[in-house]
């Protein structure tokens, strides 16, 4: 099992993630508003699931309803790194999770 700091690397690295702190705002959320168009290329309704931890609900959900889009968001990178590995193994395309404090 990989250590916090390798699921933060991977994490990074993963195409299906997303980190969002004030830091990043100065630039503003390239996907802010083109979800749709430049991220899941489809024009399915997007679910958003706040606080998802490990994102079993997200991927469970995403896995059944192929024809909606959904998005993960949690705070905690090390949680969300479960299931966005387990999203792009399983080639889930309509799932994306987002590392960022909930009121950004």
């Amino acid at each position: 099992m990989p250590t916090k700091q390798e699921k933060f690397a991977e994490f990074e690295s993963f195409e299906n993630c997303f980190t969002l702190f004030w830091e990043n705002l100065k630039q503003g959320f390239p996907l802010k508003g083109k979800w749709h168009q430049e991220y899941f290329k489809n024009n399915d309704p997007i679910v958003l699931e706040l606080g998802c931890g490990k994102g079993e609900y997200t991927i469970g959900l995403a896995q059944h309803h192929l024809n909606k889009n959904y998005i993960g968001v949690d705070i905690k990178g090390n949680r969300i790194w479960t299931g966005a590995k387990q999203a792009i193994e399983n080639n889930l395309k309509n799932v994306a999770f987002v590392r960022t404090k909930i009121d950004l």
